[in-house]
Parts: C-alpha cells; structure tokens; sequence
C-alpha cells in the first residue's frame, strides 16, 4: 500500500548535478523512491555524476541506471532515448523533465503520454497554449504535474504570503528584484542552447520573481517591457547576457527586474539576487525587502571551494546545502531540496492513496488531488501558474522587439500583442 515510487530523470546538466540527483537521492533513502533512471544526450554527464566525490560522499552506496549506458563512447549521441526509457517504465511514476527550456514541451508531453506523473524545472513550457495542452492531458489521465519554482517554498516567501493574505502590508504598488547568475555559465553548456533565438536571462531566472511576486500578492501581470544586452558565448553564438525587464500588474503596480550572466566569479557570492517590495496602505506604506544572495552567513575557506572556487563565500544555507544527519552521509535541506521533495511526495501520496482502488475510482480521486493541489496554490502547477508562460510569451515578444512594450490579455483567449501606440 505504501509502494516507493521509480524516478526517471531526463537531462543529466548542471541543474541535475547541483539539485535533483541529491533531492531524490535522499527521497530514496527514506523509501519515498524507488529505481532511479536518468537519460541524457551521451554519456559525458552521466559520467559525470557518477563519479561526483561530493554526491558520492553523500550518499554512500547509492547510484542510478545510466542511458545511455556509462561505457558508451561520449561521442554517440541518443536524442530519442529518453522516449524508449519512458515507454518501459511502469504506470503512473515521476518522470523529472531537466532539459533547456526550448526542450521542456516535447518531454512533458512525452511522459504523459507514456502515463507517468511529471516535475519540471521552471519555466514549465514557452507559450501558453502548450501549458493549457498539458493542463488538459495531465487532468484527463489523472497525472501529476508540478513545476520546480523553488522560491515559493523559501520560509520568507511564505512568510511574506501569510502577512500579505492578513492585510498587513498594503496594496503592492513598486518593486525591483534581481538575479545575476555567475559569469562563469557562459563558459558551460549554456553557450549551446541559451541563444538570442531560444531564450534570454529574464525568462531563464527572471521568471522566479515574477511567479514570486503573483505568489505572494496574487496580482496577474498585464504588461512586459524587456530590454536585452547581447554578448558571444565562448564557442562564437550569440546570446543575451543581460536584460532588464518592465512588468506592470492588473493594479497598476511595476515590478523592475535585471537578470544576467554575469556575477563576478571572484566575488564572494555564487549570485546576486534579490526583492524588495513597496505597498501603500490607509495613510501608511508597507515593504517587504528579501536580500536572498546574503543571509548573514560567511565563510572563509582555507583553499577555495566555492562556486567559482573562491575562498571568501556568502553562504546561503537556506536555498540547498548538505549537512549532517542521523543517517549515513549528509542529507539535503534548504528550500530547493523542498520544492523538489514536495512535487515527489505529492505523487507518491496520491498513488498510495488510489493504490487499492479500481480505476475508475482511482481516477477520480487523482483528479480530486490535482485540483486541491492547484487550489492551495504551494506547488506551482499548470493551472496556478500559467500565467508565468503569458509572461514568457510577452517577454520574447518584446526583446526580440528591441524592447518594446508587450501586452497580456486574459478572457476566454489569453494572448500577448505587441503595444500600439497613439
């Protein structure tokens, strides 16, 4: 009745690497899951982690099924292998979808039809009709689907929410939030992908702060201005490096957001990112301000170890860190390891929960789950959350138009347009 859950985790990058692979490491110890598979393009990431001294430390003894296998040569590359793999796992598990954006429909799409329950790195999908194809396919065959935007499970968002809902800031009114990852992503496999053509870094990293704010105000946004500043890869493609968004609320409210690629690799933390928030109240005004890249914690290592190998670090031990436990190796905690434990558990609850069940019961009780879970509003899920691909939609439209106002419109049928001016 209390069956562990097989994960298959397709895409075996950085993000894998730094989060998932260890989140579902740990869920396996503690018997919520079962097999682990991951699939990849070659085997040079997969490689990778299996031979990760940090992950190894962790988690003496485990290890996951490779596919390709470890022993074929990095030079062959599988792009179809992953649907193979998902056609040959069991009914109704978690397949983990952890492949650049552009990637994210075709292998979503691919595990539902193969009738597994998803989780997906944010952003979920590019354009909005994708995210309501999949709402209706997941809905239709009772499958799970959660999306990994990990800032709503950071203690200080939720914090923020629970004070917003009793009226305690105000009306949001005026914001500016920032997320510069390290300059040292362009020397990664970022400079394949991350293409003027495909993405950019405010849908990349600035799309957390824009779910955050809807989280914690619920305010949809109805406008996106997103100015871009290209720069060349190591390899020769272009790609935007910097950009600056614009996005204005359904009250009127501006939220400012920069976004990059480009943190010092010498400096002292692995990023810069943070959010503050202006409210206006009866004769008073509210704020909520998040210094999320500093939390009060440095170190100074003997030798460098950190991101870019520095010696001098801001740590922030609330987003995902190993630490000691009472169990073997070192256990995960922080908001990251959360979110990615939440969607997990999520399937694994509502599968123990139907497990006796005939199918047509059984069906009706997921559907019941999905849509208390899209209600509750923690675990970002299509239905919550689709409004962030509104927002990517409108943000693509707009730097790839020099930076010209994009607006959304919701009704009967959500769409962006250009802005026409008078």
């Amino acid at each position: 009745m209390n069956k562990s859950t097989d994960v298959t985790i397709v895409g075996g990058g950085m993000i894998t690497n730094d989060l998932i692979l260890p989140s579902i490491y740990h869920l396996q110890r503690t018997g919520v899951v079962g097999r682990i598979d991951i699939c990849a393009l070659d085997s040079a990431p997969l490689q990778a982690l299996a031979n990760n001294e940090e992950i190894a430390q962790a988690f003496p003894g485990q290890s996951f099924t490779a596919h390709p296998a470890l022993s074929e040569p990095a030079e062959n590359k599988f792009p179809e292998l992953y649907k193979e793999v998902l056609a040959g796992m069991p009914p109704r598990q978690a397949v983990v979808v952890a492949m650049p954006d552009q990637f994210h429909y075709e292998v979503v799409k691919q595990a539902l039809e193969s009738n597994q329950h998803v989780l997906c790195v944010k952003p979920l999908v590019l354009r909005f009709e994708q995210a309501e194809e999949l709402e209706a396919l997941a809905l239709e065959k009772g499958l799970f689907v959660g999306i990994e935007y990990h800032k709503r499970f950071d203690r200080r968002s939720l914090l923020a929410r629970r004070h917003h809902e009793l009226g305690h800031f105000g009306e949001f009114v005026m914001g500016e939030a920032k997320m510069i990852e390290p300059t040292l992503y362009r020397s990664s496999n970022f400079q394949n992908w991350f293409t003027c053509d495909k993405t950019d870094p405010f849908v990349y990293v600035g799309c957390h702060y824009v779910d955050l704010v809807q989280f914690i105000t619920g305010l949809r946004p109805t406008e996106i201005s997103v100015a871009g500043v290209k720069g060349t890869f190591p390899n020769g493609n272009e790609g935007y490096m910097w950009a600056n968004g614009r996005v204005t609320y359904e009250n009127g409210a501006v939220l400012s957001v920069i976004d990059g690629l480009g943190y010092p690799d010498d400096g002292a933390g692995s990023n810069e990112q943070c959010l503050t928030m202006y409210f206006e109240g009866e004769g008073k005004t509210g704020m909520i301000k998040h210094n999320d890249q500093f939390r009060g914690v440095s170190h100074s290592y003997l030798d460098g170890i950190g991101c870019a190998g520095s010696t001098f670090n801001f740590v922030n031990p609330d987003f995902y860190r190993l630490v000691p436990w009472e169990g073997e190796g070192y256990k995960p905690v922080g908001y990251g390891y959360e979110s990615v434990a939440a969607t997990i558990n999520m399937i694994h609850l509502i599968e123990t929960d139907v497990a006796s069940m005939e199918e047509e019961a059984s069906l009706l009780r997921r559907r019941e789950h999905i849509k208390r879970t899209d209600e509750k509003g923690i675990i970002a899920t299509p239905a919550n959350s689709k409004s962030n691909e509104l927002v990517v939609e409108a943000a693509r439209l707009s730097i790839l138009n020099d930076g010209q106002a994009a607006c959304i419109e919701y009704g009967d049928n959500p769409h962006v347009y250009l802005k026409k001016y008078t």
